[in-house]
């Protein structure tokens, strides 16, 4: 199976003071690192979505990333619209399955992208990664679950083609990083002390 991963980074980041793609972990922004997490052997390709401020996001995006981005000039309709984006690029570079990733969970580990993307691969119609009973993020979406996304509310968004399928929805154990967004300058703060000490004990970058 084709897994292309789809990074949703078009959020104005109003909270915390401009776009989350922009952020940074040391040398990398949060766009360039979801990138390089997502540039793996089970992953065939990775396409972002950029929208709130694209010229200045594709501006200081650096490298082989700046030239897989798509901009979504819906994306003050709400994420459902950069999730078609990303859908659209997806089918033109062949996916058969994809991976949802908000920009803004920088520190989730591979192994929890590993499991999702396993389960795709063993004909999951979705799954997704929870850690102490919540759901986490990738979200990994098969064939008829990429069509179902196509036809979602934007309302509700994947919400409503999970929730429409719960039964066929495949959980895997995730990290808490696959949990942990951003939002505030409280939760960058988090996430800037875990890159460098998970609370797992465990580098995010840890195969």
């Amino acid at each position: 199976m084709r897994v292309v991963a789809i990074v949703l980074a078009a959020g104005e980041g109003r909270r915390i003071g401009g776009p989350k793609a922009l952020l940074r972990l040391g040398e990398e922004t949060f766009l360039e690192r979801a990138f390089r997490l997502f540039s793996r052997e089970d992953v065939a390709d990775v396409v972002g979505v950029v929208g709130a401020e694209a010229e200045r996001v594709i501006g200081q995006t650096r490298g082989s990333v700046r030239s897989r981005l798509v901009v979504n000039d819906r994306w003050r309709e709400g994420m459902l619209t950069s999730v078609w984006a990303g859908l659209g690029a997806a089918r033109d570079i062949d996916a058969d399955a994809v991976l949802l990733h908000p920009v803004d969970h920088p520190v989730v580990a591979p192994p929890t992208i590993g499991r999702v993307v396993a389960a795709l691969g063993k004909g999951a119609f979705a799954a997704v990664p929870s850690w102490d009973g919540h759901r986490g993020h990738p979200g990994g979406f098969g064939p008829e679950a990429r069509e179902a996304l196509l036809r979602a509310s934007l309302e509700r968004g994947a919400r409503e083609v999970l929730a429409a399928n719960a039964e066929r929805v495949i959980h895997v154990p995730g990290d808490p990083g696959c949990r942990q967004g951003v939002n505030t300058q409280a939760d960058y703060q988090v996430v800037l002390r875990w890159s460098v000490a998970p609370p797992d004990g465990s580098a995010p970058e840890d195969p």
